[in-house]
């Protein structure tokens, strides 16, 4: 039986997202849109344009690696990535062919690893992160070094320590750009050297990039490209609807990778777990990124993470006393340390389950949900996902404001 450990983060919120009246600042995804609402998002004005779903097809399995106009959708952002970036690579562009379809990034992930990680093979894994990207190769039988990041480094990794941690039977490397729950960005020339490292060493570079394309704190001309897009095949990237296009009911993830051997063994692993995907959710998803729809879309999650972020650099501000992060620069989540009076860190797992009993207000603990059991790592840290609804994110940090004035100032 495969060993793995609770995982924490999903079952925070399992246990505590329905509590009766929450402010829920815990979630991780742009503000959820209706299907309605996606249709407000389409440009095109002709009278025969595809509609968003197509009642007559009949409901089979549907392609089995999702369907072309989806995977050709997706390749789509990967070729506009690599246009801003002006980034130069010897690989040709993403094609349909180098991406399968999953259910949510979460089983791109599995899969991922459940395909290319076993016992004897060594993994390097940034850390904080979401908790998949090293519970599940360690419960695989794969050796695996967290590679921290650090506040003072503003969340960036060190690349010099990424060399220093490589072994003989070192298979792969875990980036996630942008980070969860840092929201820091891995600049394009600390990707491009930990791209360099892993090509002289043969290793495996699996880059979880489930928050890109939202970033919006950066200058247009300072976004890294995705991993793909940097000229070395073994590199596997995942993604899906849920955080940067506010889908996440419809369940689809991706991963794409140019190296054939890669893409075809997470297919053959995928035989075991999925057939395909829902044709009315595949139908759904090709919509949503499809030319007509995708840039309104995303400018309009752009914009809601601009302003909520203000928002929350206000509060930051505002009980600087007490409060403290790196400010985040993409994605929708941001690492918040909380101090007492006299400077020291509050017992963060106490802290959010008395701020959820004071106030209905809930985020997550990052000693629980990103410690991996290393006593005082994140003393005091909290997650907060704040692309949520504005009106929400404005209520709950009024609320933990005057929770923070009464117990902690």
């Amino acid at each position: 039986m495969v060993q793995i450990p609770a995982f924490e983060v999903e079952q925070w919120m399992d246990k505590y997202e329905n509590t009766p009246g929450v402010l829920n600042i815990a979630e991780t995804c742009c503000s959820s849109i209706s299907i309605n609402q996606l249709m407000q998002f389409n440009k095109s004005k002709e009278e025969n344009a595809q509609p968003l779903v197509d009642f007559s097809t009949k409901l089979t399995y549907g392609a089995i690696r999702g369907s072309e106009e989806l995977r050709r959708n997706i390749a789509a952002i990967y070729l506009e990535d690599e246009n801003k970036a002006e980034t130069a690579t010897t690989l040709p562009s993403l094609s349909p062919e180098d991406i399968i379809v999953t259910q949510g990034a979460i089983s791109a992930n599995h899969l991922v690893f459940y395909s290319l990680v076993g016992p004897g093979d060594h993994v390097i894994c940034v850390y904080p992160t979401y908790q998949q990207l090293y519970s599940v190769p360690g419960s695989l039988g794969a050796e695996v070094s967290l590679w921290k990041l650090k506040t003072e480094n503003g969340y960036i990794p060190d690349v010099a320590e990424f060399e220093g941690m490589i072994k003989k039977n070192t298979k792969m490397v875990v980036i996630n750009n942008p980070n969860n729950p840092t929201g820091a960005t891995i600049p394009k020339k600390v990707l491009a050297k930990i791209v360099d490292i892993a090509r002289k060493h043969s290793i495996i570079v699996f880059s979880d990039e489930v928050y890109r394309p939202l970033f919006h704190s950066i200058e247009p001309g300072q976004i890294p490209p995705s991993a793909l897009s940097m000229g070395y095949s073994k590199v596997v990237a995942t993604s899906s609807m849920s955080k940067s296009w506010a889908l996440a009911g419809i369940r689809v993830g991706w991963v794409a990778s140019q190296d054939p051997s890669i893409i075809e063994a997470v297919a053959s692993a995928r035989d075991y777990t999925t057939i395909s995907v829902s044709q009315l959710d595949d139908q759904v998803a090709r919509y949503a990124l499809s030319a007509a729809v995708r840039p309104q879309l995303l400018g309009r999650n752009l914009a809601l993470a601009r302003s909520n972020l203000d928002i929350l650099d206000r509060f930051v501000q505002d009980h600087g006393d007490v409060c403290s992060w790196v400010k985040p620069t993409a994605g929708t989540t941001a690492f918040l340390q909380f101090n007492k009076a006299d400077g020291t860190p509050v017992e963060d797992e106490a802290f959010c389950k008395d701020v959820l009993d004071k106030t209905r207000v809930m985020f997550l603990p990052g000693s629980r949900c990103f410690g991996h059991g290393q006593t005082r790592t994140f003393d005091g840290f909290v997650r907060i996902g704040y692309v949520n609804e504005t009106d929400i994110l404005r209520r709950a940090l009024e609320q933990l404001g005057a929770y923070l004035a009464d117990h902690l100032s």
